[in-house]
């Protein structure tokens, strides 16, 4: 069975700058939505799994998200953390439409 993601609008791109990650609520969960240097989006799970901290306040680059609590490193690519036995965090695109941050999920 093949997964259906759709575009959910989560706010206005202006409130959110470069070098910057904020948490939105989409339904049921909280996604991390962090803006690049170079402006683009990557979009995670906003909780680690771990302990519960909250990756949008985390240290980031285009590659990963670090939690701030624990200092796990969570890849953008694919979700999985370096340190084994950790856990993932699902990841989504993420795109900055016409003044809106766009993420699918």
């Amino acid at each position: 069975m093949t997964a259906v993601f759709a575009p959910v609008v989560v706010g206005a791109s202006a409130d959110l700058v470069v070098g910057e990650g904020r948490a939105y609520a989409v339904a049921e969960r909280q996604i991390a939505v962090f803006r690049m240097t170079d402006g683009s989006l990557r979009a995670a799970d906003a909780v680690c799994p771990h302990n519960g901290g909250p990756l949008a306040d985390g240290q980031f680059d285009p590659v990963a998200v670090v939690c701030p609590l624990h200092q796990y490193a969570f890849r953008f690519a694919d979700g999985g953390c370096a340190t084994e036995g950790i856990g993932a965090v699902s990841v989504y695109e993420a795109a900055d439409r016409e003044g809106e941050i766009v993420v699918w999920c």
